[in-house]
């Protein structure tokens, strides 16, 4: 399996001048042009590129024994492919699939329960953008070694994606997760919309992608850490979930979070309950291991910045004699340079800060935590601490 951390942390451990650039960000076309997560064909060449999940790459796709069948330059064990049949709707799919596969979509494309309507004039190019963030996100969580499994039925196991707008009675859909089915607002795809919901909601940052990041972490929650040996330990770190979160809503948006929640939380919508402090902790894990992951394959790095933060130290984990707290470590610090020096890129720019958060020493080790659960998890052994 592709073991995304720790490839990470041994590139962040190695002479920069000698790092291997590889990751699930860029890749050469057979021209020798850069090509990127979500292209499906070359602006040099004109090829056709796809996206293979098995191996989390974009290869330049040759014509294959039988119409409509494809191989993927370098990786004849792949085998005969199609690709994905959203390629050629709003979607945009760039995903491949086997050529025996009896699915039409990718797996991306089948989490999807309901699209948007089509008819509606704004919706091809929502459901397009949705359809992007969401595509990054689910190719995350495989290479993070995540399962991911298409939900059949309400009742099932598995993940599902609904995104709609409004009714025809005029009724706005509740954005949120709910065993496995996470809703989306359509309008969320609108830049306007979406900058009047975050000053609205008081939120420094809210993108599509951080959105999803952040729902998907509920799914997680349920299906990695309730009724495992990981729970008791959650309600030490995070609180406990019992507690009413009909109440904790109400009081959030009554009374608003705490003056001094930055010492222990990532954001003021993490205070509200439990729950919502891991899924803002697991959206900034994941924003930060896909971050620091794409800053290396473009050859980025802040090490060599003169750049003085004091960084965490070993006792600021969750678990700090854990064999693998030194690179977690190594990986929180260089985040703290990454995102120092990108938010003074972006003020260059007269945009707002890059990442407009704070870490403090509680929210790494929930960090440290929820890394922990995730490595559990793909090495199969995810059931205790």
């Amino acid at each position: 399996m592709y073991r995304l951390f720790e490839q990470l942390v041994a590139r962040l451990a190695a002479p920069f001048a000698g790092r291997e650039r590889r990751s699930s960000r860029v890749w050469p076309c057979q021209c020798g042009q850069s090509v990127f997560f979500r292209n499906s064909q070359c602006l040099a060449c004109h090829s056709s590129l796809g996206y293979w999940p098995d191996s989390h790459r974009v290869g330049t796709l040759l014509p294959g024994p039988h119409a409509g069948e494809w191989w993927l330059d370098g990786e004849p064990e792949a085998g005969a492919l199609k690709r994905c049949a959203n390629l050629d709707t709003p979607a945009a799919c760039n995903w491949l699939l086997a050529a025996d596969d009896p699915q039409a979509f990718c797996l991306a494309c089948r989490l999807n329960w309901t699209i948007p309507d089509l008819s509606i004039a704004e919706n091809p190019l929502r459901w397009r953008k949705v359809e992007t963030a969401k595509r990054r996100l689910i190719a995350q969580l495989l290479s993070l070694g995540l399962p991911v499994q298409p939900k059949a039925t309400a009742d099932g196991e598995g993940l599902a994606f609904n995104f709609i707008g409004i009714d025809l009675a005029g009724n706005a859909p509740t954005t949120g997760h709910f065993h496995g089915l996470i809703t989306l607002d359509i309008r969320e795809a609108d830049d306007d919309w979406r900058e009047q919901m975050r000053v609205q909601l008081h939120e420094p940052y809210r993108t599509l992608l951080g959105h999803l990041r952040h729902e998907v972490g509920h799914y997680y929650w349920d299906r990695l850490v309730a009724n495992t040996g990981w729970l008791e330990a959650f309600r030490q770190l995070f609180g406990d979930e019992r507690s009413s979160y009909a109440e904790a809503l109400q009081r959030h948006y009554q009374q608003g979070a705490p003056v001094d929640w930055a010492m222990a939380h990532v954001s003021a919508y993490a205070t509200m309950h439990p729950w919502e402090d891991w899924a803002e902790s697991w959206a900034h894990y994941l924003h930060m291991t896909d971050a620091v992951d794409t800053a290396l394959a473009l050859g980025m790095d802040a090490s060599a910045m003169d750049l003085d933060f004091p960084p965490f130290v070993q006792g600021s984990l969750y678990r700090p004699e854990h064999p693998g707290a030194v690179g977690f470590l190594a990986f929180v610090n260089a985040w703290v340079e990454l995102s120092a020096m990108l938010n003074e890129l972006s003020c260059s720019m007269g945009q707002a800060d890059f990442y407009p958060f704070v870490l403090s020493a509680p929210v790494v080790a929930k960090l440290h935590f929820i890394h922990l659960v995730v490595q559990g998890a793909g090495q199969g052994d995810g059931s205790s601490p």
